[in-house]
């Protein structure tokens, strides 16, 4: 018997936005004759399969969480269907699956099983906030979280601040959306007034906010709240 095919389906980045205006039809079509899905929160993936409109019987669809609470030892578990020829579909709780997101483990896992993995194409905050920078987007660098504790985290801005002069990389970070203002008060005070700084928060909203400034020209004209929004953040020459 052939395996299944695990398919990674991103999702939108922002909860209200409408489904399958960032979804190309053959996700759409696809979407609608898979029926196990791996996803971060059920609750999350059923609502979003219900919003998209393709009139699939959700309460007929099987569901396995896979989030940082899960077990390294339980993602055999969550690939055996696969393994007995059943596609599923890979979601993340927004963006696609697989980058800054648990589903990493479990993509690899399938490589070592033979298991074909299939990406689908779909909205990925990295890449947007990127392109709309204007920053280098030949050498770039996603560094995920910054580190919690004050001290730490001003010498790692200062470590991204210098990689990003120095080699002229766009060092690419985020934040627990609440530190956000936090973040952006300790960057302001400690980054060098030369050093670009963009800010690209609920992209592909349409409130969406992306403005590329100086350290220097955000002092001046100071960024808009940022508490709990989803942001991304990057540094550059």
């Amino acid at each position: 018997m052939p395996m299944g095919k695990l398919y990674l389906i991103p999702t939108p980045l922002v909860e209200d936005e409408v489904p399958l205006s960032y979804m190309p039809a053959q996700n759409a079509e696809l979407l609608g004759r898979l029926d196990y899905f791996i996803v971060e929160q059920v609750r999350t993936a059923r609502r979003f399969l219900s919003r998209a409109k393709l009139n699939l019987a959700i309460d007929t669809l099987a569901f396995a969480e896979l989030n940082e609470h899960t077990a390294p030892e339980a993602l055999d578990a969550l690939l055996l269907p696969l393994l007995n020829g059943r596609d599923a579909g890979l979601m993340s709780e927004a963006g696609v699956p697989g980058v800054a997101d648990p589903g990493a483990d479990l993509v690899a896992l399938a490589h070592r099983k033979g298991i074909e993995v299939v990406p689908l194409v779909g909205p990925s905050s990295i890449l947007l906030a990127l392109m709309a920078s204007g920053m280098n987007g030949q050498s770039f660098c996603f560094n995920g979280y910054l580190p919690v504790k004050p001290g730490d985290r001003v010498a790692r801005l200062k470590e991204l601040e210098k990689r990003a002069l120095r080699y002229r990389q766009s060092q690419l970070f985020i934040e627990t959306p609440y530190r956000n203002d936090a973040l952006v008060a300790e960057m302001l005070k400690t980054l060098q007034d030369r050093t670009r700084l963009c800010i690209a928060a609920r992209i592909t909203a349409p409130d969406q906010y992306i403005r590329t400034r100086t350290i220097a020209e955000w002092k001046r004209s100071a960024p808009p709240s940022l508490h709990k929004i989803p942001t991304l953040f990057i540094l550059g020459e």
